[in-house]
């Protein structure tokens, strides 16, 4: 029993050399950090690329439904217009850049929809694939929420630009190029002696045209409002441009008025100018402030024109869209962005439920007793409220004092 016990190898006392080497050395943590005293981490901060991978999942999700969309919505444009430039003798070109120039106006009714629809299904591809309740149980909330603001935050922007710069100058030049288009099938059309429709509820006769372009017997009648229709007789008329676009110079005539109940009225003159677009645009368009962008207008407040009410409106309405990226944001993050255990049998799809909050939120601001230009937004204010709420509701259990802290059990 003494030999087999001396043939047992003992431990070598903490100083002594241990195979020839040197004496193994007792480690301690100071306080320092474990990846070589303050040097970074080789592959960057985890928190950093969780965000930015996250980041790029949101984003392409959101690009590639809009793609689809703004595509979609091109080709409906071409469709809804083909009649329109191909009456009017237009060609291609002129199909396509009209189309072309009506789409940012279009882009922000639904780029906020592609944005929170993005954001959900992106969310809802990480709860598939069980990456979501990963990024939560190792304490990655901050990360998500991050990049979940940052995506919102760069979804709004380009929202105010389409809305407040892109789409005013848009709409300018489509004016600009209509107003073209218009004056020259005007100018093709008129035949001598013959009555000719230029737009519903607009005829239009001439006597005949000179050799310099000028017009005789200018007659031309304005039948679309209802309240009050105009008559406009000239000895001749010219076809000319100033610095606001195309404009009729009418020399020896006369307008007459007729109102609904029947009361009559006529006015001489020895020159009078019209607009054509006058005789060929919708009678109730303002297009004061619509072709102005917010810069523009928020500038001339500045230096003391005053806020009319127009423009009031149209400051709301664009600061409105980018409130509808934020407030369906929020509502997608309520719903997705937290893990649950159901399984996928029976569960609404999530494209449906931010649709249906969409068109809810359009039909409780028509509701509204809200008057002015306020009114243009307090649905989205309303909603962007509850969705506020949802999202800290979801979000109470991870408050600093909410956090289950783990004991380490006694020795």
């Amino acid at each position: 029993m003494a030999a087999a016990r001396a043939s047992i190898p003992q431990r070598p006392a903490t100083g002594e050399a241990r195979n020839g080497h040197a004496p193994a050395r007792r480690l301690a943590w100071t306080g320092e950090p474990l990846h070589g005293a303050g040097r970074p981490h080789p592959l960057g901060d985890p928190m950093n690329r969780l965000g930015a991978y996250l980041l790029g999942l949101f984003t392409r999700e959101a690009a590639m439904l809009f793609a689809v969309a703004a595509v979609l919505v091109f080709l409906i444009q071409c469709l809804r217009i083909f009649d329109l430039v191909s009456v009017r003798g237009q060609g291609l070109w002129t199909l396509m850049g009209q189309a072309v120039l009506t789409m940012p106006a279009l882009a922000v009714i639904f780029l906020y929809l592609c944005t929170a629809i993005g954001l959900a299904r992106a969310l809802r591809g990480l709860q598939a694939s069980h990456e979501l309740a990963v990024i939560h149980s190792n304490r990655r909330v901050p990360a998500l929420m991050g990049a979940i603001g940052l995506f919102t935050l760069a979804a709004t922007l380009l929202v105010l630009v389409l809305s407040s710069i892109v789409q005013p100058l848009a709409q300018r030049q489509y004016n600009a190029w209509s107003a073209a288009i218009t004056a020259d099938l005007v100018g093709r059309s008129l035949a001598p002696d013959r009555f000719t429709e230029i737009v519903p509820g607009v005829i239009l006769s001439i006597g005949g045209r000179e050799a310099d372009g000028t017009i005789t017997d200018f007659f031309a009648d304005d039948m679309r409002d209802p309240q009050m229709r105009r008559t406009y007789i000239a000895r001749s008329a010219l076809l000319a441009t100033d610095e606001d676009g195309f404009v009729l110079q009418l020399r020896d005539g006369s307008v007459e008025y007729m109102t609904a109940e029947g009361e009559f009225s006529r006015v001489a003159f020895g020159g009078y100018d019209v607009a054509l677009e006058q005789l060929t645009e919708p009678v109730e368009r303002d297009r004061s402030y619509s072709e102005r962008t917010s810069l523009d207008i928020i500038a001339s407040v500045a230096r003391g024109e005053p806020f009319e009410p127009r423009a009031q409106f149209e400051i709301a309405t664009r600061l409105g869209e980018g409130l509808r990226v934020i407030t369906y944001c929020l509502f997608a993050t309520a719903l997705a962005a937290f893990p649950h255990g159901r399984r996928r049998g029976g569960r609404i799809p999530i494209e449906l439920v931010v649709l249906s909050a969409a068109f809810l939120e359009r039909s409780v601001n028509e509701a509204l007793p809200v008057a002015g230009a306020l009114r243009e937004v307090a649905g989205a204010l309303l909603f962007f409220t509850i969705a506020l709420v949802l999202v800290l509701v979801r979000l109470r259990a991870y408050l600093p004092g909410r956090v289950p802290v783990r004991r380490e059990s006694g020795a």
